[in-house]
């Protein structure tokens, strides 16, 4: 297995919501076939030894308390490295590099959408599929949320350059329909400006093979065309993983993932 460092953790302003998708410019077109015998990559994510320190943020709120504040502490925590009976949530798992395979299924609801509720993005993290995309706006009319998103180029790399794609202010309740549309990178940092504790993750790939890991660390990436694969995982605090696999016809290919503190 090989290990992609990511730069610490991020520092953010602003509500962030991080879209990542795959490398996409440098990525053949992918082409939507009936796969025939396909198989599964299924695995699970780790997290071995005690968090680091950052793992957990307290950000004070002094703006639209009476919605945001919902807890009454006076501060929003942000999980940055969610752990749980020793499963990494909050990240994704994916195939590197497939030119064909199966086709994009249909979102919940009919579209893609990053939802602003309670000052918060819903959900944590999720995979869209490059395109059209939902912005709501479901708080009061007294509370006034800016996009902005931006494409994170040289995630691998270690070395993080920011292209901004929309950016916007959104101060009544609603909707808004934009494209996302990204050029060198799949992943996507969106944040609002507005509220300086929204944080969330979401992943645009150029396929459908990519998923978010579950509440106890698994993963299944299901209708595999048969044969040989790198897998990726990603997670924003600890950055990417890698290991090479073979997916057989009707069968199942194991891919587990390690994170530790110390990476």
């Amino acid at each position: 297995m090989v290990q992609f460092n990511y730069l610490g953790r991020l520092v953010l302003t602003g509500c962030l919501l991080v879209i990542l998708p795959l490398a996409a410019s440098a990525a053949k077109k992918y082409s939507e076939v009936d796969v025939v015998d396909g198989g599964s990559i299924k695995g699970q994510v780790k997290f071995e030894g005690e968090l680091p320190v950052d793992a957990i943020d307290k950000i004070s709120i002094t703006k639209n308390i009476d919605v945001c504040d919902d807890q009454g502490t006076g501060y929003r925590e942000v999980v940055w490295v969610d752990v749980k009976d020793g499963a990494l949530r909050g990240m994704f798992v994916f195939i590197d590099k497939i030119g064909e395979g199966k086709k994009w299924g249909t979102p919940e609801g009919g579209s893609y959408m990053v939802l602003q509720e309670g000052c918060r993005f819903h959900p944590w993290v999720q995979v869209v599929k490059p395109g059209k995309i939902l912005i709501r706006h479901a708080d009061p009319d007294s509370v006034l949320h800016n996009i902005n998103t931006r494409e994170m180029i040289g995630i691998e790399k270690g070395r993080v350059v920011k292209r901004t794609m929309f950016n916007f202010g959104q101060p009544d309740p609603g909707d808004i329909v934009k494209k996302l549309k990204p050029r060198r990178s799949s992943f996507i940092s969106v944040n609002c400006e507005a509220h300086n504790f929204m944080f969330g993750f979401m992943m645009a790939p150029q396929h459908p093979y990519a998923v978010v890991v579950k509440e106890d660390g698994s993963y299944s990436i299901d209708d595999v065309p048969p044969g040989d694969y790198t897998v990726k995982a990603w997670h924003p605090r600890f950055g990417i993983q890698k290991t090479a696999i073979s997916v057989p016809a009707k069968g199942v290919a194991q891919a587990n993932f390690t994170y530790s503190a110390t990476q």
